[in-house]
């Protein structure tokens, strides 16, 4: 057959043939020269080779492997963790180890402080029992906007844990996972449905007076205000009372 009458595809395939064969026969040819040459030209071939290497290896970019990124159900569940390990229970400042708790809360390390729902039933002395079950006293620091504040001693040892933080009203979304662990210790997830001047409404059910509800990144959306199911008094609220608490000691402290 002439060549002329070939394809391109027979050309093409042609043109792969004899690279190959002649790739093939130049290594062989190498090898067999490489068999009879001198030690001092094989070891400057090896060389030669091996610095090759080393150069097109170092200018190969790194290869990075990523982390793959948490499911979102691994941040659902890191969140209610967080917000189960801040959680507490409220005592009467005399009750004895089996009197039922008075009230529910969340504990701010950060502030050193506890933050629930406003409740008549709530004294200014309490105990305040930690998720490792110690019991450390407390006293109301500052009330108002539907909440309760508590605060500790300065020499009262407390659990060391990572501060929620607090996320404005203003920065709240329609439609933002709002998750919760309720006063019987069961967990519940819902959205933000509405943010109004009654507060931040919800569709998570009755959690309890007092219960803390937090994002998808643990940081905290409001607390429970009891009076709806769903409805939380936002943290504006909450950072108001901590401001106040926080001026008030100091000007108590500047006055001495």
């Amino acid at each position: 057959m002439d060549i002329e009458e070939l394809s391109k595809s027979q050309l093409i395939l042609l043109t792969i043939l004899v690279n190959f064969v002649t790739s093939v026969a130049t290594g062989i040819l190498t090898v067999s020269l490489l068999d009879h040459a001198p030690a001092f030209v094989t070891q400057t071939v090896n060389r030669v080779v091996e610095h090759t290497i080393e150069t097109v290896a170092a200018a190969a970019p790194a290869v990075t492997v990523q982390a793959p990124a948490p499911s979102n159900q691994d941040l659902v569940t890191a969140a209610i963790g967080a917000d189960a390990a801040r959680a507490i229970a409220i005592y009467a400042s005399d009750a004895a180890t089996s009197t039922p708790a008075i009230g529910i809360g969340t504990y701010l390390p950060k502030s050193r402080a506890i933050v629930t729902a406003a409740l008549d039933s709530l004294p200014k002395e309490v105990l305040i029992e930690f998720t490792n079950g110690t019991r450390v006293p407390a006293s109301l620091a500052h009330a108002g906007k539907g909440l309760m504040v508590y605060g500790f001693a300065d020499d009262a040892t407390l659990p060391k844990m990572t501060s929620p933080g607090l996320v404005a009203t203003s920065d709240l979304k329609l439609g933002e996972t709002a998750l919760a662990l309720g006063a019987d210790g069961s967990a519940s997830t819902g959205i933000v449905a509405r943010v109004s001047d009654t507060g931040v409404h919800t569709t998570l059910p009755d959690i309890g007076t007092g219960s803390a509800v937090v994002d998808l990144s643990g940081n905290l959306i409001g607390i429970s205000a009891g009076a709806a199911p769903g409805l939380l008094i936002g943290t504006d609220a909450l950072t108001a009372l901590l401001t106040a608490t926080s001026t008030t000691a100091t000007s108590t402290a500047v006055a001495k």
